[in-house]
């Protein structure tokens, strides 16, 4: 695939200061660096002004969309002009363009269609987080790849990405986020279209920016889509697109574990009030569905996670 066919797609919001820099350092061999300036209150549009490099393409929103609405409009922008491979950096300058050429290399060599930066590839970086922080990444990433499909992620929330032309023209950028959700919902999407998925490592460059997401809150936050976009990946893959072991594994599995639930919290309550205790068989009706229900369920989350898109499915 030739290099010009690269194209960077940079979310700019109240990133003036850092711009210029982070053009300045997008390698030469990207053919094209498209600007969204997602209405800016800063002066973004006149340090743009001021940039000579030929590349540089800017779109301006009237009215701010967020992150995910700029990259919409970056995504769209990208494939009118026939790109081949986009790649999403930030304005802010923590995620180093110098690197593009590693996101892009697997994408080109046909290993991947989709790359995704990974901070915690190091465990130095680990074990400089606060317990708290690992602990809530180690929670948003199981929540993010029950509902993407994609097992062997483990930053979900970084946005430096690089993806197929091929796997964007596939997706429905129609149901990418609008805001801080985009990066989860783009992995949700591409695992429709099979797109491979692989890791990055890398670090973060921080230039006086924060960032604005905790993987504490972001779990938190995020639980309820996450569970939505969870329920609709099983709906569609195991009940819509195909029906196989794990469609019957999770019709059965599924209204076992909740008779057993449901029926155990009854009696315990039906007995707590009479003051009389449940015999054996009434709580090994509640217990047997429970722990075979369980079983089937987990088994079907092995088999989803063996579905994972790879290379010759």
């Amino acid at each position: 695939m030739p290099s010009d066919a690269i194209v960077v797609v940079i979310p700019a919001y109240r990133v003036a200061p850092y711009i210029s820099n982070v053009i300045a350092r997008v390698p030469s061999n990207v053919r094209t660096i498209i600007v969204v300036d997602d209405a800016s209150p800063d002066d973004l549009q006149a340090v743009l002004a001021r940039e000579h490099d030929g590349r540089l393409v800017v779109v301006r929103h009237e009215q701010n969309r967020g992150v995910g609405g700029a990259m919409k409009t970056g995504f769209r922008k990208a494939l009118e002009l026939g790109a081949d491979i986009i790649v999403k950096v930030d304005g802010d300058g923590q995620m180093d363009p110098v690197l593009i050429h590693q996101f892009v290399e697997p994408i080109v060599s046909g290993e991947a269609d989709f790359t995704k930066g990974n901070r915690f590839d190091d465990l130095s970086t680990i074990r400089k987080m606060p317990l708290v922080r690992r602990v809530g990444n180690l929670a948003l990433s199981f929540l993010v790849k029950l509902a993407s499909g994609y097992w062997r992620l483990f930053d979900p929330c970084n946005g430096y990405i690089a993806v197929r032309a091929a796997v964007l023209r596939k997706v429905n950028l129609d149901r990418l986020a609008d805001r801080y959700f985009l990066e989860i919902s783009l992995l949700c999407e591409a695992y429709f279209a099979r797109a491979v998925l692989l890791d990055i490592p890398m670090r973060p460059v921080y230039a006086g920016e924060t960032s604005s997401l905790s993987p504490v809150g972001s779990a938190g936050n995020f639980a309820p889509r996450l569970v939505q976009r969870w329920l609709y990946r099983m709906f569609m893959s195991y009940f819509m697109r195909d029906f196989n072991v794990v469609s019957i594994f999770l019709v059965t599995g599924l209204p076992m574990m909740i008779f057993g639930l449901v029926w155990s919290v009854y009696q315990w309550v039906h007995t707590y009030r009479l003051g009389v205790p449940a015999t054996t068989g009434t709580v090994m009706i509640g217990i047997l569905p429970i722990v075979l229900g369980f079983q089937l369920i987990l088994q079907a989350v092995v088999l989803d996670v063996g579905n994972e898109p790879k290379r010759g499915r």
